[in-house]
């Protein structure tokens, strides 16, 4: 459930450091750049170089990008904890007899 708390929480539970890094910076990233176009939506001064509902869009669009990353981030770890034994199954020997149970009197 570390992957609900925080971006790159499950990342980090289970093991997988970059990714972990990864997802934490593009989530940073992201809203930095949602608080900057929203401030520039707020103040927005004739000098600027777009028009103000660039801004507005350009926010919305990086307030898209937050949720979809925490999401990813979310089925990711999800994903990767549900795959971890699968190279250990996949390995074991197909053609090998189950283990007899002994037989109690």
């Amino acid at each position: 459930m570390y992957a609900l708390l925080f971006p790159g929480g499950g990342q980090v539970y289970n093991g997988r450091y970059a990714k972990a890094v990864m997802i934490v910076g593009l989530e940073v990233l992201a809203y930095w750049r949602f608080s900057v176009n929203s401030d520039s939506y707020r103040n927005y001064d004739d000098g600027f170089a777009l028009p103000r509902h660039r801004y507005l869009e350009k926010r919305n669009k990086y307030a898209w990008w937050v949720g979809f990353i925490y999401i990813y981030g979310l089925l990711d770890a999800v994903v990767d904890a549900h795959l971890q034994s699968f190279d250990a199954i996949m390995s074991e020997d197909l053609e090998k007899p189950p283990p007899e149970k002994e037989k109690q009197d």
